[in-house]
């Protein structure tokens, strides 16, 4: 859970791939997330993912942007899956609730797809982001309420992948 434990494990899994010739052309990102603007418990596809904890301002960056690196605010992902509806994500390492999503300008919040994206771009394999709305539209009231609907979180998410898979197998599209 968090960046900084994605972007490193999906930095050494794809090192390793890539040193065993196992690189893979595309990696998907399934998890929870957090959204007042997201039906509950519904898996959507993440249509471009933005990293809110990069402040470089004052520095003359524009907010979002990390210093030196070329990327933009928002990054567009793939969304293969026909007619599975589309988001766009907000990642940092804080766990939202209440009003902070008043100061997010995405419909949901996760703690790793940016991450997981800057790992991939950097060996040039695609990122495609699931998503399924575990909180947010009440007040989180700590870790039950976030765990509560997992188990149907993680059975939306596993037919969104076969979704995956047939799109890409009749579009014939590697993965």
């Amino acid at each position: 859970m968090g960046p900084i434990e994605a972007a490193l494990a999906v930095g050494v899994a794809l090192a390793e791939a890539q040193a065993a010739g196992t690189l893979p052309d595309v990696m998907v990102s399934l998890g929870s997330a957090g959204s007042r603007r997201c039906r509950l418990g519904e898996v959507y596809q993440v249509a471009s993912v933005a990293w809110r904890d990069m402040d470089a301002s004052l520095l003359g960056f524009v907010r979002g942007v990390t210093p030196f690196v070329d990327h933009p605010v928002c990054i567009a992902l793939e969304t293969p899956i026909a007619g599975m509806p589309v988001a766009t994500l907000s990642t940092g390492a804080d766990v939202v609730g209440g009003a902070g999503y008043d100061a997010i300008d995405a419909d949901m919040v996760d703690m790793e797809t940016f991450a997981v994206w800057r790992a991939c771009q950097r060996f040039g394999v695609t990122l495609v982001g699931l998503r399924g709305i575990s909180d947010g539209s009440g007040e989180l009231t700590g870790i039950e309420g976030w765990a509560e609907l997992l188990g149907v979180i993680d059975d939306r998410l596993a037919a969104a992948v076969d979704r995956m898979v047939e799109a890409w197998s009749s579009d014939s599209r590697p993965g």
